[in-house]
């Protein structure tokens, strides 16, 4: 923040400084005018000579060294209108940057802002909330409704219902009996349990993860930028030339007409403008581009690395079909399964009744339920009497041994029915692919990624059964968060990497690629901060459209680029000539700025290609 701040006081000092000394000088004051321009300058050659320094410890050459030839040489030699000229350009470039970086990386502490502060803890026959530090091993936690788990432990109750899509990827919530392992960070997706704690909250899963995150972030060497990558042989081009000029004629002022028309402004100004330009485009797509790097790497990758669920899925449960028996038919199956699931705050029971109301099926008022946490669900509706659950529930309450179905799909649970004391019919649930996914991936490839590949923490028989079809150059499953860095490091070496993910577990590889894109809309807050792009639409399809947005922002700033140092090499040779003063050179060169800025601002009216909207799903909660 006092960064951005302090580049905004530098633009505004240099701008007060050109105009107060332009009202100087038109009022008759010369030499004041010249103290006045010369009080904009310093402060921004003084953050220059800087900048240059910083840079050069590093090993970079970059654009700064022109600009600071270019107002030194202007300041030494009297040219102080021309230095105020350029010293305006320069910070106007630089907050332009800085304003597109926005809060690009805010600090690591807001990582953590998923995981629980404290937590409900047993203590003397009551509880207890207590600071997450404060835990240790065996200590006894109740876990309501809806928290995430704080610690590392064991289920201590005869049973629990979590969900741990945002760790594993398995995008239904998983039954848990006394003694089973319990992961931080997941959910209770069912009713209170006890959780006894085996791990300090810093050795728990989640605290790992995000020591993960912090390390890929610190070993990620940045892309380096456009205008950097033009700077060293436009400085060489630039120091010919000038040196040239005061050569052969032995007039400085020739040089530093020179060094003004060179200074770099269509570098500066027109790649931070149109990339710029590209974020706000993406913006009103719902695509967040954390500044101008993230959309600059994105413009260039070649792989793409995909998570499975929540990313290519949608990460929620819903009916794929419903199979019947005994003369029922699927609206009476579903309406009576649902109406009495009104009263569970099971997921998968709110995906259940949600899929009779897609229907328009009018629900009854259910009564006598009772719920077996994990198991199932009794009751009575419209005078029937209904029960739903597993099928092993479902069969002990019909007084038979339940059914092998050989036919389940991978990755998908069956709902069993029963109504009036008969096996009624079966919903099948799953986490299928978004709509549209297959177009998705032709469209991406015909924008340039040549390698795509899946990375999921989800079994493997459940990965390859999902993205049956997919044209995928590869399959990773079975992945923990520490896996699928290194597989993002390892595709690295090859090509620029993309990540896109949502869960919790995604987060390290986010942060390792060079460029992550999270999606936002329901993903972890983890996943969000550690990339470089957020998708705010819970559609997969935005990803084609940012990369267009990316790509042709890209495009559109190469070409002023290389329009605007075109222009400013045939100004340099004129003022070499001596056709031009460094106070016409400065001139010339705002117009030039001005050139290239409007083409930069094309980018405002890039128009990606259009999709299909994504058909909506069955949203767990409401």
């Amino acid at each position: 923040m006092f960064r951005s701040d302090f580049k905004t006081v530098l633009l505004l000092g240099a701008v007060l400084g050109l105009v107060g000394g332009l009202l100087f000088g038109f009022s008759g004051r010369d030499q004041t005018a010249v103290v006045v321009w010369t009080m904009g300058v310093v402060p921004v050659l003084v953050s220059l000579a800087v900048e240059i320094l910083r840079s050069l410890r590093r090993g970079d050459v970059g654009l700064d060294i022109v600009a600071a030839l270019s107002m030194t040489a202007a300041l030494v030699f009297g040219e102080t209108l021309a230095a105020a000229v350029i010293a305006v350009m320069y910070a106007g470039g630089t907050f332009l940057e800085s304003f597109a970086e926005g809060r690009a990386r805010r600090e690591m502490r807001d990582l953590l802002s998923r995981v629980p502060r404290t937590a409900m803890r047993y203590m003397d026959g009551e509880l207890e909330e207590v600071p997450l530090e404060d835990i240790k091993p065996d200590d006894l936690l109740l876990i309501r409704q809806g928290d995430v788990v704080p610690v590392d432990g064991q289920i201590a109750t005869e049973t629990a219902f979590v969900d741990a899509s945002a760790l594993t990827g398995e995008s239904l919530p998983v039954r848990l009996s006394r003694g089973a392992s319990a992961m931080s960070g997941s959910t209770n997706a069912g009713e209170p349990f006890d959780l006894l704690a085996t791990h300090r909250a810093r050795e728990s899963t989640y605290a790992g993860i995000v020591r993960l995150v912090e390390a890929a972030q610190r070993s990620k060497a940045p892309m380096a930028r456009m205008a950097d990558r033009w700077s060293l042989g436009f400085l060489a081009v630039t120091l010919l030339i000038a040196g040239a000029a005061w050569g052969a004629t032995g007039d400085p002022i020739r040089a530093v007409a020179v060094l003004v028309v060179a200074t770099p402004c269509p570098l500066i100004l027109a790649v931070p403008v149109a990339l710029v330009a590209g974020v706000s485009r993406a913006a009103h797509f719902g695509i967040l581009i954390k500044g101008a790097r993230p959309l600059e790497a994105m413009a260039r990758v070649h792989t793409l690395i995909l998570d499975k669920t929540g990313t290519l899925t949608d990460g929620r449960p819903r009916i794929v079909s419903i199979r019947c028996h005994n003369g029922f038919g699927e609206n009476d199956v579903l309406r009576l399964a649902a109406s009495l699931d009104q009263a569970s705050k099971h997921p998968v029971a709110q995906a259940v009744v949600l899929a009779a109301k897609a229907r328009g099926l009018d629900l009854f008022v259910p009564t006598e339920v009772s719920e077996i946490p994990g198991e199932g669900v009794r009751g009575r509706v419209d005078g029937r009497s209904v029960t739903l659950g597993g099928e092993g529930f479902v069969s002990r309450h019909l007084g038979r041994h339940p059914e092998a179905s050989s036919d389940e799909m991978a990755g998908s649970v069956l709902v069993a029915v029963s109504i009036d004391r008969q096996l009624a019919g079966h919903l099948v649930m799953a986490d299928p692919l978004r709509q549209g996914t297959n177009a998705l991936l032709d469209r991406l490839r015909q924008n340039g990624l040549s390698r795509i590949l899946l990375a999921t923490g989800d079994r493997f028989d459940v990965a390859s059964k999902v993205t049956e079809g997919l044209r995928l150059d590869g399959i990773h499953a079975d992945l923990t968060p520490d896996q699928k860095v290194l597989l993002v490091l390892t595709e690295r070496q090859n090509s620029p990497v993309m990540m896109v993910g949502d869960g919790v577990n995604d987060a390290p590889a986010l942060a390792a690629a060079n460029v992550g894109v999270a999606m936002g809309a329901r993903g972890a807050a983890a996943s969000s901060e550690a990339a470089g792009v957020v998708l705010l639409v819970d559609r997969i399809d935005r990803l084609g459209t940012g990369i267009e947005i990316a790509k042709g922002s890209h495009r559109i700033a190469l070409q002023s680029v290389v329009a605007g140092i075109g222009l400013s090499v045939a100004g340099m040779v004129a003022a070499a000539f001596g056709y031009l003063s460094p106070v016409q050179g400065a001139i010339l060169q705002e117009v030039i700025d001005v050139a290239v800025i409007l083409n930069a601002l094309r980018a405002l009216r890039i128009a990606p290609q259009d999709t299909a909207p994504t058909v909506p799903t069955i949203p767990l909660r409401e």
